[in-house]
């Protein structure tokens, strides 16, 4: 299997403004290098994270979904973020996994974040989205889901080989995003991106990014600083993972279960 080189993008967001932030994005994209096959970005990129739905939702035949579709096939890779979705009467906190043909899968966040209310605004996802890049196994993941160790458990040796978090956790309880990323590496024997943004957003709560790569040991791999833009290339081995797996092969050992809601 080959290598995986992703890329991972901490910026600040322009409150409710999803043109000023795809001209931001685009930006980093021009000048990102070297090539990725994943590009990730925030959760809701194009607003930050805000419970005015019914002002700021787009569609899936909408701006954003067509900008990706377009900046995937121009980076020839796959580019994933979330964003407010209006689908039938109701709102989804919708990641969006963009492929370069043209063809894109979706996840909806399952856990939503009582403390802003975003229960009452946002309907919740029912299922796990299990994608793909040159045959790895991706599960990607946003914010609150990180708390749940449960919904974010590799079930057996196929689940995934990479969980993804895409978040806008504030600095307020960024110990808890410290500590359960490496956790979730550790305890899934599998490689934890979180991305994370910066700056203040439009209720005035401050982010300092913290986004981090980490290793199926729970190791640090990535250089990107707290509070401060950036755009980094990290490349995960995959023997790496395989030989640290099958010499420790502690999946053989955990619980079953079974999600009943």
């Amino acid at each position: 299997m080959e290598d995986l080189r992703i890329t991972i993008i901490q910026t600040e967001l322009h409150w409710e403004n999803a043109s000023a932030n795809r001209q931001m994005f685009e930006k980093h994209f021009e000048n990102s290098t070297p090539p990725a096959d994943i590009i990730i970005l925030p959760e809701m990129f194009t607003t930050g994270f805000t419970m005015n739905a019914s002002a700021n939702a787009e569609t899936m035949d909408g701006e954003t979904v067509d900008w990706m579709c377009n900046w995937s096939e121009k980076k020839n890779c796959i580019i994933t973020g979330s964003i407010i979705i209006k689908d039938n009467s109701s709102y989804f906190n919708r990641l969006i996994w963009m492929k370069p043909d043209g063809n894109f899968e979706t996840y909806d966040k399952r856990h939503l974040f009582r403390l802003s209310g975003e229960e009452k605004i946002f309907a919740a996802g029912e299922k796990k989205l299990i994608a793909s890049a040159k045959g790895w196994k991706i599960c990607p993941l946003i914010c609150y889901d990180l708390r749940f160790p449960v919904w974010s458990r590799r079930t057996s040796q196929q689940d995934y080989d990479v969980l993804i978090y895409i978040a806008n956790w504030p600095e307020r309880r960024i110990t808890a995003w410290k500590q359960l990323l490496p956790a979730r590496a550790v305890e899934n024997q599998s490689y934890v991106i979180g991305v994370n943004r910066i700056g203040r957003d439009g209720n005035d709560v401050l982010h300092t990014g913290e986004s981090s790569v980490f290793n199926f040991r729970g190791e640090k791999i990535s250089r990107t600083e707290p509070e401060k833009e950036s755009v980094e290339t990290i490349l995960l081995s995959y023997s790496d993972l395989e030989n640290f797996r099958s010499r420790h092969p502690f999946h053989l050992d955990a619980d079953g279960f079974e999600l009943l809601k």
